[in-house]
């Protein structure tokens, strides 16, 4: 006896669930990667750089599903989908490819401890509470996401300035360091690229927040004089 189809709505529902789970492995990814960092653990960083490939082939799999998706939902004249189900729909593509690149930055952060793993040095203090920072907007996200929570969402967007205070504090720290010698080139180099690759985590964190928000209220924000505007309607 063959099994009833999932209703387009059903699917949906799977889909996303299916995105909560890659975004939960993308910041087991960023975690493990800021783990090697600090430990200089080759072997952790190496598990990041080969965990991607799966990373990359579920991202393929939701967008497809995606696709499919929303090809059946046109060829029903009865679509149970609603105006929000499409919206969720959309957004599901648009955050699976911001999941996807903040797996591609925790592999680029592995790819330096090999780099910095014989160096005396090791990143200062405020490096690591940015770390947590950023796993901390991580979780966040995918609370957010998970419930379709407009409010959670704008704590997200409210992080945006703390990411940035943190990449100017680690950048002048570096600096200072290696005025004095305290540091070398090529370590103040990783450090600095580092730093740059936890600032563009957390933008892609707030561009999921963006989506979020449009999905559970059908407004939009913007970014607007180095802050962020209160939802409103399109256009």
């Amino acid at each position: 006896m063959s099994e009833t189809p999932l209703s387009l709505r059903d699917r949906l529902g799977v889909l996303k669930g299916d995105l909560e789970s890659q975004f939960r492995a993308v910041q087991k990814s960023v975690e493990l990667a800021l783990d090697a960092l600090f430990e200089k653990d080759v072997k952790k960083a190496q598990e990041v750089i080969d965990g991607d490939e799966a990373i990359d082939a579920r991202d393929v799999l939701i967008e497809k599903g995606a696709v499919s998706l929303l090809q059946e939902a046109a060829r029903q004249a009865d679509s149970d989908l609603s105006e929000h189900d499409i919206r969720l729909v959309l957004t599901i593509v648009k955050v699976n490819n911001e999941a996807e690149r903040v797996a591609d930055l925790a592999a680029a952060i592995a790819e330096h401890v090999q780099s910095i793993r014989n160096l005396d040095e090791r990143p200062p203090t405020t490096f690591r509470v940015m770390g947590n920072s950023i796993i901390g907007i991580l979780e966040n996200t995918n609370r957010a996401f998970a419930r379709m929570d407009a409010e959670s969402a704008r704590i997200v967007l409210a992080s945006d300035d703390t990411t940035d205070a943190f990449k100017i504090a680690i950048l002048r720290e570096v600096e200072v360091g290696l005025a004095a010698g305290k540091h070398t080139v090529d370590f103040a180099f990783a450090l600095n690229t580092i730093a740059a690759a936890l600032r563009r985590i957390g933008d892609h964190c707030t561009n999921v927040a963006e989506q979020i928000i449009y999905v559970a209220t059908g407004k939009i924000v913007r970014h607007q004089g180095n802050k962020w505007t209160d939802p409103i309607e399109p256009g």
